[in-house]
């Protein structure tokens, strides 16, 4: 039985925008300290549009692939757009995860928040999708938020 779909593994084989961006405009990092796993993003922002991302991510398959996707998705969009995709966005482009690997998608929907987060705060921009965000809040897969 395979484990990982073929897209799963296109994205872990051959992942798009790995790397950093030489004088990014944001940048973000997130590790989870249930799998170990670490994820940075860098973004290029114009006019309140991604127009470039890299990642680099120390991890399992599932972590790598889900930042593949997760940087494809989010060029080209606003900051408000990319701030409302959600780990199950890239998990459902990946045309799904193990169970147990799920969590490893939360990784890129962390590290994308942190750096929009830091870009935001740095150009005092208020955006609704970082209403409630508090990025020093310790991330578990228990917490009791409102979508659940």
């Amino acid at each position: 039985m395979k484990m990982y779909n073929d897209k799963v593994m296109e994205h872990f084989t051959n992942p798009r925008n790995v790397g950093t961006i030489e004088n990014a405009d944001a940048i973000g990092q997130f590790g989870s300290p249930v799998c170990g796993d670490i994820m940075e993003v860098s973004l290029k922002i114009e006019d309140n549009v991604i127009v470039d991302a890299k990642f680099r991510t120390f991890g399992c398959g599932s972590a790598i692939a889900s930042s593949s996707v997760a940087t494809e998705m989010i060029k080209g969009k606003t900051l408000e757009e990319a701030l409302k995709l959600t780990n199950q966005n890239f998990v459902d482009e990946l045309g799904g995860l193990p169970g147990p690997k799920i969590h490893c998608s939360v990784l890129s929907e962390q590290a994308i928040k942190l750096a929009i987060y830091n870009y935001a705060k740095k150009h005092n921009l208020e955006l609704e999708g970082l209403k409630g965000f508090n990025p020093d809040e310790e991330f578990s897969h228990d917490d009791e938020d409102e979508d659940e």
